[in-house]
C-alpha cells in the first residue's frame, strides 16, 4: 500500500501542541488531507458536540478554513431606553431570567444603565443567554486573576463582549474554545515572567502588550531567556523596549531556535574571509603591496 505523507508548518504544528486539544488536531489532519469538512464528523467518529469543539478551537488558532463571521461594523450603536428595558423584563422571558443570572453572578443588583448593556448584549451583539452567562464568568475570573477584589463593571465585560461579537464567539463550543486558548496563553506569560523574573506582582497594560507580542511569535523555549540574558548584559536590567528590539530582529530573521540564533549571530561576528581563506579585499590589498614593491 502507497503511503502518503502530509507536510504541515512548524508554526501549525505548535499551535496545535498549545492548545492541547486530541480532537482539533485530528480534525485538522483531517481536513487538511483534502478531506470534505462536511464529512468529518461521520469519518472521525465525533459526536456533535465533539465536532462542535474542535472546530470551534481550529478557528480560535485560525486554522478553519472557511472564513469567520463578518464583524461587527463600525458606527453608532443602538441606544435603548428604559421603556425597551421594562418592555424586555415584561415581555422576553428569557430575558428576565438573563437578568437574574447575571445579578446573581455580579452579587448585586443592576441599575438602569446597566441593563441597557445588558440588553444591547441580546439584541445588537446577538449573544444567546448562556453565552452572555458564561462572559460575565470569564471577566469575573479574569479580574481576580489580576489581583482585583471586586467584580468588574457592566462597562468592563461590555467591551469583552464586543470582542467576542467580533471573533464569532456566540455558541457554548465558541466561548469555551476561546476560554481554553486564553487559559494556554496565561500559563505561557507565567512561565515568560519567571523567565523575566518578575514576582509578586502583575504585568502592566504596557508590558502585557509586549509579553503578548513575543508570544505571538511562536519562539523555541529558550528564546526568551536567550534575548533577557543578552538585554541584561548589554543594558545591566531588563529593558522591554530594548528586548523588544532583539526579539523583533530575530523574527524578522526568521530565526525561531536558540540554535538558529546562535548560527545567525556568529556569521555576523565572522569577517569575511576569516574561515582560513583571504577574502577579495585582503588579496586585493596585497597585490597593491606587491606591485608597489
Amino acid at each position: 500500500m502507497q503511503m502518503e505523507f502530509l507536510t504541515i508548518e512548524e508554526a501549525v504544528v505548535r499551535k496545535l501542541l498549545g492548545a492541547a486539544s486530541g480532537d482539533a488536531a485530528l480534525l485538522y489532519l483531517y481536513i487538511h488531507s483534502g478531506a470534505e469538512i462536511a464529512a468529518a464528523e461521520k469519518a472521525l467518529g465525533f459526536t456533535q458536540t465533539r465536532m462542535s469543539c474542535a472546530a470551534a478551537t481550529l478557528r480560535q488558532l485560525g486554522l478553519w478554513p472557511e472564513e469567520r463571521k463578518t464583524p461587527i461594523l463600525p458606527g453608532e450603536r443602538p441606544s435603548y431606553s428604559e421603556k425597551d428595558v421594562l418592555d424586555a423584563m415584561d415581555g422576553d422571558k428569557s430575558f428576565r431570567l438573563l437578568y437574574g443570572e447575571v445579578q446573581r453572578l455580579m452579587g448585586r443588583s443592576l441599575n438602569t444603565e446597566e441593563l441597557k448593556i445588558l440588553l444591547s448584549f441580546v439584541r445588537y451583539l446577538g449573544l444567546p443567554s448562556e453565552v452572555i452567562s458564561v462572559l460575565v464568568s470569564y471577566c469575573k475570573e479574569r479580574a481576580r486573576r489580576r489581583g482585583s477584589l471586586r467584580n468588574p463593571s457592566l462597562r468592563t465585560i461590555e467591551k469583552e463582549a464586543y470582542s467576542w461579537a467580533e471573533q464569532g464567539i456566540d455558541t457554548l463550543e465558541e466561548a469555551a474554545a476561546y476560554i481554553h486558548n486564553q487559559s494556554v496563553r496565561n500559563s505561557k506569560l507565567q512561565q515568560l515572567m519567571a523567565q523575566l523574573q518578575i514576582r509578586g506582582r502583575s504585568l502592566t497594560q504596557a508590558e502585557e502588550k509586549y509579553a503578548s507580542s513575543w508570544l505571538e511569535m511562536d519562539f523555541e523555549d529558550g528564546v526568551i531567556a536567550l534575548a533577557y540574558e543578552k538585554t541584561c548584559v548589554n543594558t545591566g536590567g531588563l529593558s522591554w523596549p530594548y528586548m523588544n528590539k532583539i526579539l523583533n530582529s530575530w523574527h524578522t530573521a526568521g530565526y525561531k531556535t536558540a540554535e538558529q540564533i546562535r548560527n545567525g549571530d556568529r556569521k555576523k561576528d565572522v569577517p569575511k574571509g576569516a574561515s582560513g581563506e583571504l577574502g577579495e579585499a585582503e588579496m586585493e590589498a596585497i597585490r597593491r603591496l606587491l606591485q608597489e614593491g
